[in-house]
């Protein structure tokens, strides 16, 4: 659950204000809790059967078209779209390390990202969940590690002399933008769900023990974590820096610089990790599709060829479009809101059907409508800002 998103937060909060900032965190912070555990019992609400992605949304028409048409592109896209982010994270981790030590000597963005896409070029390789298991474990120590550095060193460093508070575009339009941008980057960093439904399959079940139980022990810890790294770095801080605060927070802190080098070497395999969990299932569908529409025989040439090809896209993409803050915006809205916010709602809605007006009723209902919002509304901003990017930029520069 704990992403390179964590990073881009006290940006939120510059964009949003001290009070919808706060209001803002917290709302998705129970909202994504609830969609979560509507999956993990959604699961298995079949008796003898799992639920995936591939096959069935229960015994429903409606949910065969669902999982079809929307849940199963719409998780593609967010797939995607977090490795595309991630490699611009872990490219401009490598430059921030590299400005640090050697200050004096400039390479090209484009070939930072080009270096920390040669690691997945490797692991892109392994063949399933388990295998990653070790990488993955890894890239949960680091997480935990720069969010804790990224709010210490803000403390350790203080309130900047010139720190202001108000929103930092010229124009009321601009400050809509950057706050419908900034809506995207909170959904962005509680993004996970699309991930769920792969992970609790790994997990043993049966009628008398399924795997709901142990899932949302999982879930609830990862919930108590993402509190406690995620309150801390946004509050802190943005109290710290104000609106001069940048889309990374660890961009903004430069000393002490052992400690700084250490954290962005720690986001770095945190997304080497992150990338490979969020690679492998469009990995096994594009295998899938491939395999059994297309009728590919299933080799390991195909599979080389297809794993690299997409390393390769998303690399390409990441250094043409190397804007970390708006791409979390497009993406936290466009992609990640869906899944995050208010599809589980929907198929809650359609199969257990809930009394009208009844509690259960009526919070899915808010959260749909909260959720379509920021589905349509933060691409806006973040592609607003994208472009905004774009014409001072130099592309692969």
């Amino acid at each position: 659950m704990v992403g390179a998103g964590v990073l881009s937060l006290p940006y939120a909060m510059s964009h949003l204000g001290w009070g919808p900032g706060v209001v803002i965190l917290i709302l998705s912070w129970l909202i994504t809790l609830y969609t979560l555990w509507q999956m993990v019992e959604m699961h298995e609400m079949v008796p003898g059967k799992r639920f995936d992605r591939y096959h069935e949304l229960g015994q429903h028409a409606f949910g065969e078209k669902l999982g079809l048409y929307i849940v199963v592109p719409q998780q593609l896209i967010c797939e995607v779209g977090v490795d595309i982010v991630y490699m611009v994270t872990g490219g401009k981790s490598l430059e921030k390390i590299h400005s640090l030590v050697v200050p004096h000597k400039h390479i090209k963005t484009s070939y930072f990202i080009m270096i920390f896409a040669s690691v997945h070029f490797i692991l892109a390789h392994l063949p399933n969940f388990n295998s990653i298991s070790g990488v993955s474990l890894a890239a949960a120590v680091m997480s935990l590690t720069y969010s804790t550095i990224a709010w210490t060193a803000s403390v350790h460093k203080g309130v900047q002399s010139d720190v202001e508070y108000g929103y930092k575009a010229s124009t009321a339009t601009g400050t809509v933008f950057n706050f419908l941008t900034a809506l995207g980057d909170v959904a962005f960093a509680y993004a996970g769900h699309n991930v769920v439904l792969e992970i609790q399959a790994t997990i043993p079940s049966t009628p008398e023990k399924p795997s709901k139980g142990p899932m949302w022990r999982g879930v609830v810890i990862a919930y108590i974590v993402v509190a406690l790294c995620y309150f801390p770095v946004a509050l802190i801080g943005y109290y710290m820096f104000g609106n001069n605060v940048e889309d990374n927070i660890l961009i903004s802190l430069e000393k002490p610089t052992w400690l700084i080098v250490a954290a962005n070497m720690f986001v770095v395999i945190h997304v080497i990790g992150s990338y490979q969990l969020y690679a492998m299932p469009v990995f096994d569908m594009i295998e899938t599709v491939l395999v059994k529409k297309m009728h590919f025989r299933p080799t390991r040439t195909l599979r080389f060829i297809v794993r690299n090809f997409y390393v390769a896209a998303t690399m390409f993409v990441a250094i043409t479009f190397p804007f970390f803050g708006g791409l979390l915006g497009f993406f936290g809205g466009f992609a990640f809101a869906p899944t995050t916010y208010f599809l589980p709602c929907i198929m809650w809605l359609a199969i257990y059907k809930p009394k009208k007006f009844s509690l259960s009723w009526c919070t899915n209902w808010i959260c749909i409508i909260l959720g379509l919002l920021l589905m349509t509304l933060s691409p806006i901003g973040g592609l607003r800002n994208i472009i905004i990017n774009a014409k001072d930029y130099h592309f692969y520069s």
